[in-house]
């Protein structure tokens, strides 16, 4: 297993951490709607002035936010299809197994901070407020399409397809993380979290498969 890459995983959540203490700390206003408190708010609010609410990047993301769900449904499916087959968790393929878990990870980070809420979004939803950080579209985004990138470049031999996979990936991300930034629905901080989140997790699931194959290796 590579040192730089479970490093790589651990400077990453460890900024993570250190955001979302120092959002409840650090320049602390009410600059929110209904009055709601922000952190970073000069920062915050000087990046959301820059660009109005967009309905068209909001169209985008949502659906590359759908579609990073469609891939999680699908390596869910071959994981169940694989432990039907198979009689045992223990012959499901470990990098399916790994990419289940981080799924599970981000899901439990979604529910933790909808529940334990950082900042709010800079616009009502729906006449409500609701919490923003971290950036559920921006931590999907980093995290599984990240995480197809790890395993593509794991388990695909044929170059061409390989590459294939991963640009698009790429793009899809790319497209995602900053088109939510732009559709005005998030605070920049909001952003930088669920990226920084998501990279902790792949590039922890990229160290396990980098471990499996050494393991194989010897």
């Amino acid at each position: 297993m590579k040192k730089n890459t479970i490093l790589s995983a651990a400077v990453c959540a460890l900024l993570f951490i250190l955001l979302t203490i120092a959002l409840k700390a650090v320049d602390v206003q009410a600059i929110g709607p209904e009055n709601s408190s922000v952190g970073f708010a000069g920062l915050n609010g000087a990046v959301h002035d820059l660009w109005p609410e967009s309905g068209f990047w909001h169209g985008i993301t949502t659906a590359t936010g759908l579609f990073a769900i469609l891939i999680m449904v699908l390596f869910a499916a071959v994981g169940a299809w694989e432990l039907y087959a198979r009689k045992s968790i223990l012959k499901v393929d470990r990098e399916i197994l790994a990419m289940g878990v981080l799924y599970v990870c981000v899901i439990l980070l979604y529910v933790l901070f909808d529940k334990a809420v950082v900042n709010y979004r800079p616009v009502l939803e729906d006449g409500q407020l609701e919490s923003s950080f971290p950036s559920t579209h921006a931590l999907l985004a980093s995290a599984v399409f990240g995480s197809t990138i790890v395993l593509a470049q794991s388990i695909v031999t044929r170059k061409t397809t390989q590459k294939a996979i991963v640009y698009a990936s790429l793009v899809l991300m790319v497209i995602t993380v900053f088109g939510r930034l732009l559709s005005g629905l998030h605070w920049f901080t909001d952003i930088l979290g669920g990226v920084l989140a998501g990279l902790a997790l792949t590039f922890a699931y990229k160290a396990y498969l980098e471990y499996l194959a050494e393991h194989k290796a010897s």
